[in-house]
Parts: C-alpha cells; structure tokens; sequence
C-alpha cells in the first residue's frame, strides 16, 4: 500500500476558527462519496485558538490535485480564502498503513 497523506495548518483571523472548522467539516461531509479520500480529519489545538490542522489519506496525490478542482471544493475554498491569514504544509509522504485505513 503506498497512499498519500497531508498533513497541514490553517491559521485564520482572531475569533473565525470554529466558523473555519464548521466549513472545513462541511467539506469533509462533501467528500463522503468520493472514493480516493480515506481520510480527511480536522483538528484543533488549545495552544493554538487561531489554527485549525486537517489530516487528509488520499489513494493517491493525483487524486487530492483533482478534488480541489471540484465546483464543491472551489465554492469553500472561496468560502474560506477570507479568513485564512496564513497556511503551512507541516508534512506530506507515503502512508504505509496502520489502522484506520
């Protein structure tokens, strides 16, 4: 098995991050039906109250390139561009396995 996983950070404007989250969740709920995304989680950090991190498990990364071209996808990301005041790849690779896919 060799997939693709991202791992990355949003930070967004004083007091958008559970309006940032709630839209982030809404794309999750969007990709339900596409097949290549495993895993798309969002997360949170106390230490951090204006990031937002989304783990993603794509069959492979031709496929995430490709969902982002999506009308759904394209309408929340404009959706989200106003309130995303910085973005950081922290890591993306190979996933091997492990549980949960």
């Amino acid at each position: 098995m060799s997939k693709f996983g991202l791992y990355g950070k949003f930070i967004v404007e004083e007091g958008k991050r559970e309006a940032f989250v709630d839209l982030l969740l809404e794309a999750a709920e969007s990709m339900q039906d596409l097949d290549d995304c495993e895993i798309y989680l969002v997360n949170t950090s106390d230490d951090e109250p204006n990031s937002v991190f989304v783990y993603e498990v794509w069959s492979n990364e031709q496929a995430h390139q490709e969902s982002l071209s999506l009308e759904g996808a394209q309408t929340l990301i404009s959706r989200a561009k106003p309130m995303i005041t910085g973005m950081e790849r922290i890591s993306s690779g190979k996933v091997k396995g492990g549980k949960g896919l």
